[in-house]
């Protein structure tokens, strides 16, 4: 077992709990404080901060530092310096939209719940052998969608998968009464004409209406 896998167990029981992970593109670190205040009040504490944008990391600490409640992860990991850079900011989860042999060696290594990307059998197969039971199905809708991960439970009853890629609230239930699906992530929540407005009550409340669609519990 992996330093990565012996913490992904908690972490995915956190993810059945809440079944929605909002995922942020942000641009300014100024925005970062109000917006996960919007989303954990409106029940949806976990947090997905895209390592697209030059502020992501310190967008990520100030969220931790001034947020009770939010569980802040990095997504779009690209390589082992990203494994890096998640374990010196102190994140609680890391996301890649795909899986190359150097970054899952690299996220197997650290005690930290790591979601591989996987768009195919082998490829979730490859993140397996490799200790992750825990995955990232990318992009969903183009991948196969809720077909595929019906498809899959089937030889490879183990895993399990957060989707993201194409969900939104027309079609997230689908996705969430698979029993292999812990979660599903999207950005819908925030667009970035909302989040360069300041739209924060709106935010919230549709946080709150996703998390009731969704059914999740009290995390």
């Amino acid at each position: 077992m992996t330093e990565s896998s012996r913490a992904a167990g908690a972490f995915g029981e956190k993810l059945r709990q809440v079944r929605i992970v909002p995922i942020l593109t942000l641009e300014q670190v100024g925005h970062a404080v109000p917006l996960a205040r919007a989303l954990v009040a409106g029940g949806l504490p976990i947090l997905e901060v895209k390592l697209r944008t030059p502020a992501a990391v310190e967008a990520a600490r100030t969220i931790m530092a001034e947020v009770p409640g939010a569980v802040v992860g990095f997504g779009t990991l690209l390589g082992p310096r990203d494994v890096e850079l998640a374990v010196e900011a102190g994140v609680r989860f890391a996301v890649s939209p795909g899986a190359t042999p150097a970054l899952l060696a690299a996220a197997a290594a650290v005690p930290l719940p790591f979601l591989p990307g996987v768009g195919s059998a082998s490829e979730a197969m490859q993140a397996r052998e490799a200790g992750f039971t825990l995955q990232k199905f990318f992009p969903a809708e183009a991948a196969g969608g809720t077909g595929f991960l019906k498809g899959i439970a089937g030889p490879l009853p183990d895993l399990a998968f957060c989707p993201t890629g194409g969900i939104g609230p027309g079609n997230l239930r689908d996705y969430l009464a698979l029993p292999n699906v812990a979660a599903v992530g999207g950005s819908w929540l925030a667009s970035a004409a909302e989040v360069a407005e300041g739209a924060w009550e709106r935010i919230a409340g549709r946080a709150a209406e996703a998390r009731r669609l969704a059914g999740g519990t009290k995390a």
